[in-house]
C-alpha cells in the first residue's frame, strides 16, 4: 500500500530538517574539538578510548541539534508567508 501524499510530505519536511541539525552538529562539533574549547580536544584524544568519547559526543550533539531543527521546522509552519 503506497504511502498518502501528507504523509510523505511530513517525512520528508522532518528528513530535510533533521539533515540541517546533523549539519550544524557536525560543524559545532569538528570546531569544538578543532579549537580545544575547555580542553575537551586533547581529553578526548588523550583517552585510550578515544572512538568511544567522539561517537558519545557527536552522538549527543546529532540527537541535541537535529531535535531543535526539526523543533524549529514545526514551529515555522504557522508562519504567515506573504
Amino acid at each position: 500500500m503506497p504511502m498518502p501524499r501528507h504523509e510523505r510530505n511530513a517525512i520528508v519536511f522532518m528528513l530535510q530538517h533533521v539533515v540541517y541539525g546533523l549539519a550544524g552538529a557536525v560543524s559545532f562539533g569538528v570546531s569544538l574539538l578543532w579549537f580545544d574549547v575547555g580542553g575537551i580536544g586533547t581529553l578526548a584524544m588523550a583517552s585510550e578510548h578515544w572512538a568511544l568519547n567522539l561517537v558519545l559526543l557527536f552522538a549527543g550533539l546529532f540527537v541535541t541539534f537535529g531535535s531543535v531543527a526539526i523543533g524549529v521546522g514545526v514551529m515555522s509552519l504557522a508562519e504567515d508567508k506573504y
